[in-house]
C-alpha cells in the first residue's frame, strides 16, 4: 500500500529546505541583533487558550482549528498561530518580573484546516516576534522596521507595507456603531460569514476576501476617523518615526486583521507576486492580552513571518542550490575504504562535509555520484595509492587534478590545525 501526506501538510526536501535553514538563521541573527531572544513554545495548548484570544466567532476558532480531547479528557487544540502561547507562557512563567520589555522569537508549525492553496498549507511554518512590557510607538516603529531589514537582507523586493490603527476599547464602540448604520441596508447581500459578523463583531467584515463583500464596503467608514486623542498621538508618533527612518509604507484605513486580540497599531507585508494569499508577515498591538491571561496590565506588540509564502517568492528570484560535500572520497578495495573512512574522520574533525562511496562501486560509478550530489572535490584511493601514500584528486567544478600525499591532504583542504 503506497502511503501519501495528508491533503495541505508537506514534505520539505532538498534543496528547499537549505532555503528554510538560511532564512532561519537569518531570523536568529537580525533579531538578535534587536536583543530579541528565541523561546520553544508547545504545539498543543489547552483549547481555551485560543478560544479566549483569537475570539471566539472568528472563523479560526469556529471552523480551522484541530482540536480534540485527549485521554485525561481535557479539550486541546494544535496552536492555530503563536501570539496566545507566548502570552501563556509570559503569564505562567512571571516574565513580566524582568526588566521590561521583554523580546523574544519562535519558529515552527501552526495548524488550520483551510483549503490549501498557494502560500497556504494546513500545516504551515511560522517565525514569530513578541515584545512585552513597552506601550510606546518608538517600539511599534523598531518592530517594523526590524522586519524591513529582516525582509531586505532576505533578498526581497516589491514588497508593500501597509499600515493602520484600529484604536482601543474606548474609541472603538464609536467606530463599531459607524459600521453597523453603513452596512445595516447592506446586509442581506453580504457573505454568510459577514452576515454574522454583524451581529457579533462587525470591523471583522473589513478583513473578508470575498470579492462582493470587498465590492459593498467601499466607502465604509474607516477606523482612524475615529480614533480616540491618545490613540491618535499614538498614531501620528509612529508614522512621524517610520518618515524620519524613511520606511516606505502605505496607509491602509480598512486594514483590522481577523483576530479579536489587536488593539492600536496593525500593520501587514504584502506582495502581488502570491495570488490571493498575499501577505508575507502581519502584526500589531495586543496590550489586553496579557491581563486577560491573568497577567497585570501588559502593552505588548509582535508578528508573524509565514514561511512558506517568503520561501515561495525566494524560488521565484533564485533557483535553490544543491548544497554538496566539500570532499567525496572515491575507495576502491577494503583496505581503501577503511583508509577513506580515517580520512573523512580527520576532515570531519577540521569542518568540512564529507561523503564516501559506501557501495564498493567502480571508479566511473563513484565519480558520476560525486559529480551528481555537487561534491566540490573527490579523493580517489586504491591499492596503488595506498602503496605510494598518495591520493589522487579532482576539483569536479574547476576540472583540475592532480595528487596529493595521505598526511598532507588536510592542510590541501585548507585545515589548520
Amino acid at each position: 500500500m503506497k502511503y501519501n501526506a495528508l491533503k495541505g501538510m508537506e514534505d520539505i526536501l532538498p534543496p528547499d529546505v537549505f532555503v528554510w535553514q538560511r532564512v532561519e538563521a537569518l531570523a536568529r541573527e537580525v533579531f538578535g541583533l534587536y536583543g530579541f531572544q528565541e523561546i520553544r513554545l508547545p504545539i498543543v495548548e489547552a483549547t481555551e487558550i485560543f478560544v479566549r484570544s483569537i475570539g471566539e466567532v472568528t472563523d479560526i476558532v469556529e471552523k480551522e482549528m484541530y482540536t480534540f480531547r485527549d485521554k485525561g479528557d481535557r479539550s486541546v487544540t494544535l496552536r492555530p498561530e503563536g501570539t496566545a502561547s507566548a502570552v501563556r507562557c509570559f503569564v505562567e512563567h512571571s516574565l513580566h518580573t524582568m526588566p521590561s520589555p521583554q523580546k523574544f522569537f519562535y519558529t515552527g508549525p501552526m495548524f488550520r484546516y483551510e483549503r490549501p492553496q498557494k502560500g497556504r498549507f494546513r500545516q504551515f511554518y511560522q517565525i514569530g516576534v513578541e515584545a512585552f512590557g513597552a506601550a510606546q510607538a518608538s517600539l511599534d516603529a523598531e518592530i517594523i522596521i526590524m522586519l524591513q531589514n529582516f525582509l531586505d537582507r532576505a533578498g526581497l523586493e516589491g514588497l508593500n507595507f501597509e499600515i493602520n490603527s484600529i484604536g482601543c476599547p474606548e474609541c472603538r464602540p464609536g467606530y463599531r456603531d459607524a459600521l453597523l448604520g453603513f452596512f445595516s441596508d447592506r446586509l442581506p447581500d453580504l457573505c454568510p460569514d459577514c452576515q454574522r459578523r454583524y451581529e457579533t463583531n462587525p470591523l471583522r467584515i473589513q478583513d473578508c476576501k470575498v470579492q462582493g463583500c470587498i465590492t459593498l464596503r467601499q466607502g465604509a467608514p474607516v477606523v482612524p476617523d475615529h480614533l480616540c486623542e491618545e490613540c491618535r498621538t499614538h498614531f501620528d508618533e509612529l508614522l512621524s518615526r517610520l518618515a524620519f527612518m524613511k520606511v516606505p509604507h502605505t496607509l491602509n484605513p480598512n486594514l483590522v486583521r481577523g483576530l479579536d486580540y489587536y488593539t492600536r497599531t496593525t500593520f501587514e507585508v504584502t506582495s502581488e507576486h502570491l495570488g490571493a494569499q498575499k501577505a508575507v508577515a502581519a502584526g500589531g498591538r495586543y496590550d489586553r492580552l496579557v491581563r486577560e491571561f491573568g497577567g497585570p496590565d501588559t502593552p505588548a506588540i509582535g508578528f508573524a513571518v509565514g514561511m512558506e509564502r517568503l520561501v515561495t517568492l525566494l524560488k521565484e528570484k533564485t533557483a535553490p542550490e544543491l548544497h554538496g560535500p566539500k570532499v567525496f572520497i572515491v575507495a576502491l578495495g577494503k583496505e581503501a575504504e577503511m583508509e577513506g573512512a580515517r580520512i573523512a574522520e580527520e576532515l570531519r574533525a577540521g569542518g568540512l562535509r564529507v561523503e564516501p562511496g559506501y557501495d564498493g562501486a567502480s571508479l566511473k560509478s563513484q565519480l558520476r555520484r560525486a559529480d551528481r550530489i555537487g561534491a566540490e572535490y573527490a579523493l580517489i584511493i586504491g591499492e596503488n595509492e595506498l602503496r605510494v601514500q598518495k591520493v589522487q584528486w579532482k576539483a569536479l567544478k574547476k576540472g583540475e587534478q592532480g595528487e596529493v600525499g595521505i598526511n598532507e591532504i588536510s592542510r590541501f583542504m585548507g585545515i589548520r590545525k
